[in-house]
């Protein structure tokens, strides 16, 4: 019995695809099949990705239109990839992606860079254990290329290293 809700029998190409074991899974409309395990979310079809799930930047899950939407964090002022599913029965799948992606959240803090529009420092860490890593998240309109949030991102980052001792 999986924790996170039955969902569909996996055919045996997709469990193929899934390394770990399968705790929640959704058959999208297109046919692509999501996979959630301890450690990441498997999209298997036509471009298949693995995403751990601290690269993970949200899921977003749309009632009405049956749709989840999943960003992925990426390198500093790179935009954001996102991937849109059509789900008619996601079963246990969101509530997983949810509770896999705020586990893997140590530490998030909140920058104002100018008036109300900022950054937020995250720090992540696989569900296993192992290696912090940090990205930042930054509000519409804010310049990445301008030195001075540059800056202001890398001191953010230092004090947000300190308070977890890791400096």
């Amino acid at each position: 019995m999986r924790l996170f809700g039955r969902g569909a029998e996996l055919p045996a190409e997709v469990r193929a695809a899934v390394r770990g074991r399968p705790l929640a899974s959704a058959r999208a409309e297109d046919g692509t099949w999501l996979v959630g395990t301890r450690d990441a979310l498997f999209v298997v079809g036509d471009d298949p990705v693995c995403l751990r799930w601290e690269r993970v930047l949200r899921g977003d899950w749309d009632q009405d239109t049956s749709t989840l939407t999943v960003e992925r964090v990426e390198e500093y002022g790179e935009p954001t990839t996102a991937w849109s599913f059509v789900l008619p029965e996601p079963g246990g799948l969101v509530p997983l992606l949810r509770e896999r992606v705020s586990a893997s959240v140590l530490l998030q803090r909140r920058v104002p860079i100018e008036k109300k529009r900022g950054l937020i420092v995250i720090a992540r860490r696989p569900p296993a254990g192992g290696t912090v890593t940090w990205a930042y998240q930054f509000d519409r309109g804010i310049d990445t290329a301008d030195p001075d949030v540059a800056a202001a991102a890398e001191e953010a980052l230092r004090d947000a290293q300190e308070s977890l001792g890791l400096l």
